[in-house]
């Protein structure tokens, strides 16, 4: 049964929101040896690898334009629609979030402004084990295209036909079948077959994670990512909808976890019931059983303020909340879905915002993936000589306050100060 705890358990509390133990040190000392050496010999290391551990059979990683053709046509029509209706949502969303380039006159003489441009070339990892995921192709293709970048690579281990197919929709010419650290690795130093990326973004395993987190500065990443989670406030919700949500989340992992705060125990009683009986009928009883039992749990709490600071605290991946629960309590999420009628399944495929997003905490730095980890803003500045005059006491103070003589000397030069 979902255990039912009161916030005023504070051992229980603290216990449950303690993140899972990590295995990080041992992954990085497992995948320390794969990243030199493919860093040092390139595809035949990386071949080595996919043919070890990805089943990869041919003689290259790449996968053929003959194969992506192929797995396009063996898409139903069912789901070449879902990927498009999809991809829409997506790429709407995307450019709703494209910053743009400017150029203001603050003061007079003194021009400042921004440029936008994208990275020249981005790797998606793209999860292929026990669930292959090619809604993730979407999730981080499509931003990269409305970004502008000019070289998109694809990197999935054992990639399905739907994860081939949906790059080949998309047009991706670099997809490639490799996965774990070697494929980390070969986007980060690039190869003989595999482009150098600035950026490798996507959701892994914890060993794809502490390949990215040893690389990263190496190359650009969106996060190190953890067990996913959810976290749900509701006060009066449907027991049948907030259980379904859980299992929802519970069935990605056995480490993933699934929480629901609410003032009412009434509620929390039939919720744990629900999940009981959901979970009879699920084909991913087993894994998301061990979610349910050893990381997840319902909270009463004393209202729902003090059900957003618990929230805050966490500072989940995904946070469901009901239409009574303020939006503006909230600080920290990596993404937010908002009444009865959003469901975290909906951001996780076709409503628009990225389902790539933050966990284990880090949601308190930043956001989801979205088209900004695409692009650099370049800030730009143009003085006109009064401008400057204007500026040059301020400037040769400073820099003479900092020991920076030269720093001084060369506002001087010009201004005659």
């Amino acid at each position: 049964m979902l255990r039912i705890i009161h916030s005023r358990e504070r051992q229980a509390l603290e216990a449950l929101f303690e993140r899972r133990a990590s295995r990080m040190g041992k992954a990085e000392a497992t995948v320390a040896p794969i990243l030199e050496a493919v860093r040092k010999r390139g595809d035949r290391a990386l071949v080595g690898y996919a043919k070890k551990l990805d089943g990869l059979i041919a003689a290259s990683v790449r996968i053929t334009p003959r194969d992506l053709r192929r797995a396009k046509r063996s898409l139903s029509n069912e789901f070449l629609s879902a990927v498009e209706t999809a991809s829409r949502q997506i790429r709407q969303f995307a450019e709703l979030q494209l910053p743009t380039g400017w150029m203001k006159t603050l003061r007079p003489g003194i021009e400042l402004g921004q440029l936008v441009r994208p990275l020249e070339s981005i790797a998606a990892y793209i999860p292929g084990g026990r669930y292959p995921l090619p809604s993730t192709v979407m999730m981080t293709v499509i931003p990269a295209q409305v970004a502008g970048v000019k070289t998109i690579s694809v990197a999935s281990p054992r990639p399905s036909a739907e994860t081939l197919g949906t790059a080949a929709l998309l047009g991706v010419k670099n997809v490639f079948h490799m996965g774990g650290a070697q494929a980390i690795a070969a986007f980060a130093f690039g190869t003989e077959t595999v482009p150098k990326a600035d950026r490798i973004v996507g959701p892994g395993n914890i060993y794809v994670a502490a390949a990215k987190k040893l690389l990263a500065g190496e190359v650009g990443i969106d996060f190190v990512a953890g067990p996913t989670e959810i976290l749900l406030i509701s006060d009066d919700g449907d027991p049948r909808h907030l259980a379904a949500d859980m299992l929802a989340q519970a069935e990605h992992d056995v480490d993933a976890a699934a929480i629901l705060l609410t003032t009412n125990s009434t509620l929390a009683q039939a919720v744990a019931e629900q999940v009981e009986v959901q979970l009879k009928g699920l084909t991913t009883r087993k894994v998301a059983a061990a979610a349910i039992l050893t990381n997840s749990a319902i909270v009463v709490t004393r209202s729902i303020e003090e059900a957003c600071e618990i929230s805050n605290s966490f500072a989940p991946e995904h946070l469901s909340i009901s239409e009574s629960v303020p939006l503006e309590k909230i600080e920290h999420a990596g993404s937010i879905f908002i009444g009865a009628w959003s469901p975290e399944a909906a951001g996780d495929y076709a409503s628009g915002p990225n389902h790539v997003l933050p966990t284990s905490g880090t949601a308190r730095l930043r956001g989801g993936l979205s088209v900004l980890d695409y692009v650099k803003i370049i800030s730009v500045q143009k003085l006109s000589e009064k401008g400057l005059r204007s500026l040059a006491p301020a400037i040769t103070t400073l820099a003479r306050a900092e020991g920076l003589e030269a720093h001084a000397r060369s506002i001087e030069v010009r201004t005659g100060g």
